[in-house]
């Protein structure tokens, strides 16, 4: 527990300091900067003076746009080899003297020349100084998570900062976006270049490698706060007992391993919160920390200071010992050790120190980290001879020779004939346990030959003096034949459970993660990967999608089926057959394609790519077949469900358009009428004086104008569901006339009309596409005013039909072209703003579409439907 009067000093020291607050993410364009600029805003609204230290946009229009309002320190340029690097002016901060700095980039390595390497210096420099700092960071630039990431993406990231400073920082704001919202910025072009996007999809920003990094984000996020907890409760609880905390020894050993081992105990120890302490023995047999292996036992040193370990300096003979006993003095909970790199045959001879260490542990735990891909020893196996070749009867021979060779040495009278016997039956039932038939009945016969050659008198010869060894001869030949057909049937039959035991459970952990799964993509790659696993050959699943074979599965190591075999998998799925290598129907294909077979139809099929014609074994097809009817009853629930949700929120919206239809029709309409009906009686009372005549005629034409709203109210609630279209043929010319005629008092003017000569005919809805018109001409007539004037041009193609309906008003508000077709939006304080929202849905419904312009002056809207080629 830390000493009151440590803390006391502890905490004067940071009053006079600057906080440190870190905007953390998973990867560039979460919103790092984004949030930083943001709360930068904030505190100069509070008053707080905040300048940018230094700022890197990346070219996004958003950050630079939130950058405006924040008073900037100018960067400072270097040149460097011909190339001018943009820096902080760290010198420039300090004598501005801002309450506040907002840095970015806190892992950056500083340009040459600067006054430190890292950006993080700078920081502390600038903490130091009183100033609070606010920067961002990614999860992939920490010290100890340096192997995690480059293990997940495949990337050794350079650029990297202490934990230390991590653990310093006052506050930590996690930016936590998903990964699939990140991919989709990324393809929008918010995080990089266009040129750059499509390799950053399949390189570092894969989802898998997001998700790995949003949980390596989250969980030092969360060990951040526990941290600060425990902090926070010890300070609080007076009179807490005295516990022994955790603590981690990590041993450095001269190889290049060491600050591996040494980033995996930085993380173990913060996971325990424990303490770290590294350790290196100098002994006469490491010469020292002289040559290759020295240079890196001290960089590992170094890495371990900077991470905020203890660095201790051993030396003694036995390291072995030397470790323990630091160990036990230092009450060492774990000790880290890196996995040993000597070849096997050394350790035997000059022993090993981690198995050293861990025999003499004791109560201490050992924990022995893995070394790099390719470091380590390589794993020497004996390769599977293949039965019925040369090598395999060599080895049979052998056998028999060597069991010979033992008999001349241990049994050499007569009296030990027996035993010469069990020997060579030992032989043969060893090279049954490791060769086929033919060799264990080849050992058998040159068994009983030896036996008579070398230990039946006369020796040497083949000759038997003794009728009798004949017998001898017979009963041993068929108890070696005898055990050899048993050791062959017992090691088929554990092969076989073998291969059977692993096959249930890799299709019952598919049968988990098809339940678990909700996607298809997600369904599809699970049964690939089992597929793939069970028969050794790459496997991909290949639906049929508007007519079209497209791969479901997103394996990306698994390759696709080239567009020459896509005719084979659409045939399979189409007529629900196997097809493709090894079967009966297009035998010629490099692929084998098992249908996906549902209760009620097709839904896609499995692809195997056959490195060979070889077909498949009838047990690894079983074993397909098996994972196919698995996927297919999957997909095959995946659209039931989502079928049913569909069916389900679409009986909720007619329910509840249903019911407006209702409320609006007994609950509006029929108030309405006796309004209307009251203002028309008092209109025809000829006592009625002139300023309750004006107040009639207003209630009159705003009742028939709430009358309308109403109207657009009801017809936008019929559009939103499947709207049932009444087409018949229909004259254009005559629903613009009518339109115009239903709207002729709105204008003083009369509505001009553009048209051909003949009659336009169009197989349309005439009731919609009239109150299209209609709401058109209201729509300018509310704009543009009484006065305005109103043309509506019609014309016609071969295949469409073409509406434009222009006016001379003010025209719309720039970027609202689009804007003003939803619903509920209007630029005036007239309507509900519903009519154009009719007009768009009745347009979309016939196939056609309408847009919006300003036309210089007034507004021109135009509508193009599709033209039906024949009457019927």
């Amino acid at each position: 527990m830390t000493d009151p009067l440590e803390k006391a000093r502890e905490s004067q020291m940071t009053a006079r300091k600057g906080r440190l607050k870190v905007f953390l993410g998973m990867a560039a364009g979460v919103g790092k900067t984004y949030s930083m600029l943001s709360e930068g805003h904030q505190l100069q609204e509070m008053g707080v003076d905040v300048v940018i230290g230094y700022l890197e946009p990346h070219g996004r229009e958003e950050t630079e746009r939130l950058a405006h309002g924040l008073a900037a320190v100018p960067v400072r340029t270097l040149e460097h080899k011909g190339v001018s690097l943009r820096e902080m002016d760290l010198d420039a901060v300090l004598n501005r003297k801002p309450e506040a700095a907002l840095v970015d980039e806190l892992a950056h390595t500083n340009s040459p020349g600067s006054r430190h390497a890292k950006r993080w210096q700078d920081v502390e420099e600038l903490l130091a100084a009183g100033i609070n700092v606010y920067t961002t960071v990614n999860i992939q630039h920490i010290e100890s998570l340096r192997d995690l990431v480059a293990k997940v993406t495949g990337v050794f990231v350079k650029e990297t900062l202490p934990d230390s400073i991590l653990e310093a920082a006052d506050e930590i704001e996690l930016i936590d976006l998903p990964p699939e919202q990140l991919q989709q910025r990324l393809r929008e072009g918010k995080v990089y270049v266009p040129e750059k996007i499509e390799q950053a999809l399949q390189g570092f920003f894969k989802r898998s490698n997001l998700l790995a990094l949003r949980e390596l984000a989250l969980r030092h996020t969360a060990q951040k706060v526990d941290r600060d907890l425990r902090e926070e409760s010890a300070s609080q609880v007076k009179g807490e007992p005295i516990h022994a905390g955790e603590r981690v020894l990590v041993c450095i050993a001269p190889n290049a391993m060491a600050p591996r081992v040494v980033r995996a105990a930085k993380r173990l120890a913060s996971s325990q919160h424990a303490s770290l302490t590294a350790v290196f023995v100098e002994s006469s047999r490491q010469s020292g920390l002289a040559g290759a292996g020295g240079e890196q036992a001290e960089h590992a040193m170094h890495l371990a200071e900077t991470l905020g370990a203890r660095v201790v300096g051993l030396a003694g003979d036995d390291i072995s010992a030397e470790i323990i006993r630091f160990a036990r003095q230092e009450n060492v909970s774990t000790i880290v050790m890196g996995k040993p790199l000597r070849p096997r045959w050394k350790e035997i001879l000059f022993g090993s120190v981690v198995d050293t260490t861990i025999r003499s542990s004791g109560d201490i735990d050992v924990l022995v980290i893995t070394g790099a891909e390719s470091a380590g020893s390589p794993i020497f196996r004996r390769k599977p001879v293949t039965p019925g070749n040369f090598r395999s009867y060599a080895e049979a021979f052998a056998t028999v020779a060597f069991c010979t060779v033992v008999g001349r040495v241990v049994f050499l009278s007569r009296e030990h004939l027996a035993n010469m016997v069990m020997l060579y039956l030992l032989g043969t039932v060893s090279v049954a346990l490791r060769q086929g038939p033919k060799e264990s009945l080849f050992a058998s016969i040159v068994s009983v030959l030896a036996l008579n050659f070398f230990f039946v008198p006369p020796q040497f010869t083949f000759a038997v003096s003794d009728f009798r060894y004949l017998f001898t001869f017979g009963v041993m030949m068929g108890v070696s034949l005898l055990l050899s057909a048993l050791t062959l049937r017992l090691r088929s039959s554990a092969k076989t459970i073998s291969e059977r035991e692993r096959s249930t459970a890799v299709l019952y952990e598919l049968s988990k993660r098809l339940v678990e799964c909700r996607k298809k993509a997600a369904m599809a790659d699970a049964a690939a990967q089992c597929a793939s696993d069970l028969i050794g050959r790459p496997v991909v699943v290949v639906v049929l999608s508007d007519r079209r074979v497209a791969r479901l599965d997103q394996l990306v190591n698994h390759p696709s089926p080239p567009e020459s075999e896509l005719a084979v998998a659409q045939w399979c799925i189409e007529n629900g057959k196997a097809a493709g290598a090894g079967t009966d129907t297009l035998a010629g294909s490099q692929w084998l394609f098992m249908p996906l077979r549902g209760a009620e139809k097709m839904v896609g099929c499995l692809a195997v790519h056959m490195a060979t014609s070889t077909p498949l074994e009838s047990t690894r097809q079983r074993l397909l077949e098996s994972v196919a009817d698995q996927l297919a009853g999957a997909l095959e629930r995946a659209q039931f469900a989502k079928e049913s949700n569909e069916a389900l929120l679409h009986a909720e919206k007619e329910q509840l358009r249903s019911d407006l239809l209702s409320s609006v029709s007994h609950d509006l309409r029929t108030p309405l009428s006796s309004i209307q009906g009251s203002a028309s009686s008092m209109l025809q009372e000829t006592e009625l004086s002139n300023r309750s005549r004006e107040l009639a005629e207003t209630i009159q034409t705003e009742a028939h104008r709430m009358a309308r709203l109403i109207e657009n109210l009801l017809d936008m609630t019929k559009v939103q569901g499947a709207l049932d279209l009444n087409k018949d043929w229909q004259s254009i010319n005559d629903l613009v006339i009518n339109a115009i005629d239903r709207t002729a008092k709105e204008f003083d003017t009369e509505v001009s009309v553009r048209q051909e000569p003949q009659e336009i005919l169009a197989y349309v809805d005439g009731v919609l596409i009239e109150q299209v018109l209609v709401n058109l001409l209201e729509n300018a007539a509310r704009h543009a005013g009484r006065a305005a004037h109103v043309t509506i041009s019609v014309s016609q193609s071969e295949t469409a039909l073409r509406l434009i309906i222009e006016d001379d008003g003010p025209g719309m508000a720039p970027g609202t072209e689009d804007q003003i077709f939803e619903r509920f939006k209007k630029s005036g304080s007239r309507g509900l703003g519903l009519g154009l929202a009719i007009c768009k849905a009745a347009v979309e419904a016939h196939g056609g579409t309408i847009t919006a312009e300003n036309a210089n002056p007034g507004a021109r809207f135009e509508i193009v439907l599709p033209k039906e080629k024949s009457r019927g």
